[in-house]
């Protein structure tokens, strides 16, 4: 059995169980966060068709995450869920997926769809299978614990690495997993971090306009935003696909759950990165 085990367990997030699991609680009591722990509606998903989440470590960008999270369990409980991450560490093909195996987190191993994702590649040419890009990349692990601390094994996932994240290829992406999981009781979730590193000012208006365009389910919008702002969102890629599948999905309205900075959690504002929720639904 393949198994893909944590490389940030005790550093993004808690490293034991019990651990993991009091710090996902405090990040939806946060006072940055919901506020309340989540009730996970017992059927299918009702509208939600794609979410935007952080993923820097749970200290700084948990809460945000949990406004997403919340939301989702409120929603119901999916089938399957594709999960959109950049590729911070350079390793792999340029789009990457995984088809079989599990991942392991301290709260349990997580199963590949296999069936889901043979779906996507034979409905895209240019996504690889490479094990390689995901060994040791952040963006998509630290969703995970958040999923099993609603859902603990009751769904099955695929994740998509990007380290190509040029409008048409996310587009790309984007369109093979929509046309993957038609009919499915499905979310597609992306995630990004926004603006690296900038006083508090500078980040806010840059991700404004970043945020407007997913707001508009506008991917172009976005793509040119970004290289007009020069934001260093880094996973516009993945948040691209994620619009694009869930257009194609049926989504017509996308909402901001919540946008912070870390300046908002530690009180440092002088160079802050930007965590912003969205969900798009029906």
């Amino acid at each position: 059995m393949k198994i893909r085990r944590p490389t940030q367990a005790g550093t993004f997030y808690a490293g034991s169980q019990q651990s993991l699991r009091a710090q996902i609680e405090q990040c939806f009591k946060h006072e940055l966060g919901p506020g309340a722990l989540p009730k996970v509606a017992d059927k299918k998903l009702q509208s939600i068709v794609g979410l935007v989440s952080p993923h820097a470590g749970y200290m700084y960008s948990g809460p945000v995450a949990a406004h997403g999270y919340h939301r989702l369990a409120q929603d119901g409980k999916p089938d399957v869920v594709v999960l959109f991450g950049p590729n911070h560490t350079g390793s792999g093909s340029a789009l990457a997926a995984m088809k079989e195996g599990f991942w392991r987190t301290p709260l349990g191993d997580m199963e590949i769809d296999t069936a889901t994702a043979d779906s996507i590649l034979r409905a895209s040419n240019i996504i690889d299978v490479d094990d390689s890009a995901h060994a040791f990349e952040h963006s998509i692990e630290v969703q995970l614990p958040f999923l099993q601390f609603l859902y603990g094994s009751a769904f099955k996932f695929v994740p998509v690495c990007f380290l190509m994240q040029d409008l048409q290829s996310s587009r790309e992406v984007g369109s093979a997993v929509a046309k993957a999981l038609d009919g499915k009781n499905a979310v597609v979730i992306a995630s990004t971090d926004m603006t690296h590193y900038e006083p508090q000012r500078a980040a806010e208006k840059k991700d404004k306009a970043a945020v407007e365009a997913m707001l508009k389910l506008d991917e172009e919008g976005l793509y040119s935003a970004i290289e007009a702002y020069r934001i260093s969102m880094c996973g516009y890629g993945p948040t691209i696909a994620a619009i694009t599948a869930a257009k194609a999905l049926g989504a017509k309205k996308a909402e901001l759950l919540c946008y912070k900075t870390s300046g908002d959690v530690v009180g440092d504002y002088s160079a802050v990165v930007g965590y912003a929720s969205l969900v798009f639904t029906r």
